[in-house]
């Protein structure tokens, strides 16, 4: 069962970043988001052709991770779900016809690297781990959430540029999504016992609200930033809270022995550093 929920994952990861592409292209030519007017924008956005399917074939993908979720440690799903990263760069260039420049490989290719590395060093587990503290899931989400509040007034508060406000957006969507993805992975060890009713339980209820923040923050991370760098930052920026999350809340495991804990150390590092890389000095342009 755990190599199934694997092989679902990566599948998951594949079907995402095919979504953010076509939001992509439908953010483009859908209105600025305004969230003074968060209806108004929402259905601006739903009628854009591109944004609708980008946004259906993602709830595909969301699907696809969580029945992932239900049979596999959060940490390890979402060390696979982040390998997607190292797609971007090539379904960019080969599909979607986007300039990717040295840098942006590099970059993506380091994170690929560095979330392998993740991977390969989590002892071997089975089960989902869906148990929790419920204090340590509140603090957890509560910092996830400030962080990205932050992450999206900040940069407009300090005049940053509109490119670095978009890569600012990005880290932020990221971060909501992993908050969400680890509020329903917590929701998989509740809805067996209390049926659908969970669902109105706390971490229902920060599922909803980071899944909302995330959705505007992704879609005018999309209309300031050129394609390359807002995906592969937000589905770092996502990956790296959901294995932080797999191992402070839920309690997946740690390498026992000093070399993983190293290269684990290494892994994160390199992530970091290699996500400085990923933002190109000036905005890639479709060639399509």
């Amino acid at each position: 069962m755990l190599k199934l929920g694997l092989l679902i994952a990566l599948g998951s990861a594949l079907t995402m970043n095919l979504a953010f592409f076509y939001k992509f292209r439908g953010a483009q030519s859908a209105p600025r988001v305004d969230l003074r007017h968060p209806f108004a924008t929402a259905i601006a956005l739903w009628r854009s052709k591109w944004f609708a399917i980008g946004m259906v074939v993602g709830l595909i993908a969301w699907g696809m991770h969580v029945a992932a979720l239900t049979i596999a440690p959060l940490s390890l799903v979402q060390a696979v779900v982040a390998s997607g990263v190292a797609l971007v760069a090539v379904m960019a260039d080969k599909i979607f016809g986007f300039k990717v420049g040295a840098r942006q490989w590099w970059g993506l290719a380091l994170t690929a690297i560095g979330l392998a590395l993740l991977a390969l060093t989590m002892p071997s587990t089975v089960g989902h781990y869906a148990s929790y503290s419920g204090a340590q899931m509140a603090i957890f989400e509560a910092v996830l959430l400030a962080v990205g509040v932050v992450l999206i007034v900040g940069p407009r508060a300090a005049g940053a540029r509109s490119e670095h406000h978009g890569i600012a957006l990005a880290a932020a969507a990221g971060i909501m999504f992993g908050a969400c993805n680890v509020s329903v992975k917590a929701l998989t060890g509740i809805i067996p016992d209390a049926g659908l009713i969970g669902l109105l339980s706390a971490p229902g209820a920060v599922a909803l609200l980071a899944s909302i923040g995330a959705f505007y923050a992704s879609a005018r991370s999309l209309q300031l930033g050129e394609a390359v760098a807002v995906i592969g930052i937000t589905g770092t920026a996502s990956s790296i809270t959901c294995v932080a999350g797999g191992i402070l809340v839920f309690g997946d495991p740690m390498p026992a022995d000093l070399l993983g804990i190293l290269v684990q150390a290494v892994a994160f590092a390199l992530v970091i550093v290699a996500s400085a890389l990923i933002p190109s000095s000036r905005a890639a342009h479709s060639v399509a």
